[in-house]
């Protein structure tokens, strides 16, 4: 238990967390089993550390961080661990990656039983089904979701700035009166490509290739937390990782299910479980018409952040492309978004419809007053044209 403590102090001493998350503050903390689930390199372990060196001393034994990476933990489980934790006046756990124990799922109920004074808070994929596929956990887990930087949090990471968020009903309604407020403060645009390029994932701060980074950390998204938590077989790891190279390259736009059946050698109901596994990894968005999903197929897949877009296929990046991936994963936190019947047309919370468009080119445009226009190369917007990197400001 020493070894674990002196980890735990060192780890908390050494972190620093550039931002302030939203998700700290979003998080009921006297609930006594919260799950915080995050596609890899969203900064789960930075947002654990940072909780315990807000909230505990350094010296203070009644919080721990462990990781299940620790050999030590394949021959102890985590109720065992934590009943003498509990037992030295331990009161809160915070177990990153919790998957990697065999039985965790069982384990953190048997804490949740057995030790009612102790507090767990652990990490995991985004692939994990927390409570469909652990019933174990039903009614006692609060779950939530560590999203990468948002365009806001970028900017106040490289400005300096303390801009806060918006709901998208402020945005709707008042975006001429918020930008300026944040114009005189701030040029957006300055940063916006960076961000498209590199900003979403934290990683980007760290003094490495950002790209070669970012491929590591694509490979680990299907090597592990696709194969080793959905069970497939090693031998299919190729397939996924072409199939996810094939929706890439092509863009956003209706997959043909029975070709890319054809090209990885499957079939059109293997090829739709993959996209659905690729999806639950934040490595694809899927999007359906109003009234469908999942096993229907989908009238739009796309990239899951325009960063993953400049990592797979730089070549063959369109500007229009990525301002739609940058929409879609702006608004996928907190809104249902669907396909409309149109190119560049998207439906919000299945009553709102939205253009992604060009700033340059909207005096081609025949504007429809039931219609937002998300505008890109412009930092500024009027009635219901609004500037399109503003939607970065939602969280």
């Amino acid at each position: 238990m020493e070894a674990f403590f002196r980890t735990h102090a060192y780890l908390v001493e050494h972190t620093n967390a550039p931002v302030h998350r939203l998700l700290m503050d979003e998080i009921n903390w006297s609930e006594r089993m919260i799950g915080i689930k995050g596609t890899r390199g969203v900064g789960k372990t930075t947002f654990l550390l940072q909780y315990a060196k807000e909230h505990f001393d350094i010296r203070d034994r009644r919080c721990l961080y462990v990781n299940m990476n620790n050999f030590y933990f394949q021959g102890r489980g985590i109720a065992d661990f934590a009943g003498e934790f509990y037992k030295n006046g331990g009161k809160v756990l915070l177990i990153d990656q919790v998957f990697k124990e065999p039985n965790w799922s069982q384990e953190l109920r048997m804490c949740y039983d057995k030790y009612p004074e102790l507090k767990i808070v652990f990490t995991g994929s985004s692939v994990m089904r927390l409570k469909e596929e652990n019933p174990e956990l039903n009614g006692i887990v609060h779950s939530h979701n560590l999203r990468g930087f948002s365009f806001r949090e970028y900017i106040n990471l490289m400005a300096g700035t303390n801009f806060k968020p918006y709901t998208l009903e402020e945005i709707l309604s008042d975006h001429e009166r918020i930008v300026r407020k944040i114009l005189p403060e701030v040029s957006p645009y300055k940063y916006f490509q960076e961000y498209l390029h590199h900003g979403f994932y934290p990683f980007f701060l760290e003094h490495r290739n950002f790209s070669e980074n970012l491929l590591k950390t694509m490979n680990m998204m299907t090597e592990v937390d696709i194969l080793f938590i959905k069970q497939i077989e090693l031998k299919y790891l190729t397939k996924i990782k072409k199939l996810f190279y094939l929706l890439a390259v092509e863009g956003p736009k209706a997959p043909n299910i029975s070709q890319l059946a054809n090209d990885i050698e499957t079939s059109r109901a293997t090829v739709m479980n993959y996209i659905k596994y690729l999806a639950d990894a934040r490595l694809i968005n899927i999007i359906y018409p109003i009234g469908q999903e999942f096993p229907k197929k989908p009238t739009k897949v796309m990239m899951h952040n325009s960063n993953l877009m400049y990592a797979i296929y730089p070549i063959k990046v369109v500007d229009q492309d990525v301002m739609e991936t940058f929409f879609v994963n702006s608004l996928w936190k907190d809104h249902k978004v669907n396909q409309s019947n149109k190119d560049c047309y998207y439906i919000v919370d299945e009553r709102q419809k939205f253009r992604i468009c060009d700033a340059n080119h909207t005096g081609k445009i025949r504007m429809n007053s039931e219609t937002i226009y998300a505008r890109y190369n412009t930092e500024v917007g009027k009635d219901n044209q609004i500037p399109l990197w503003l939607f970065g400001f939602l969280y």
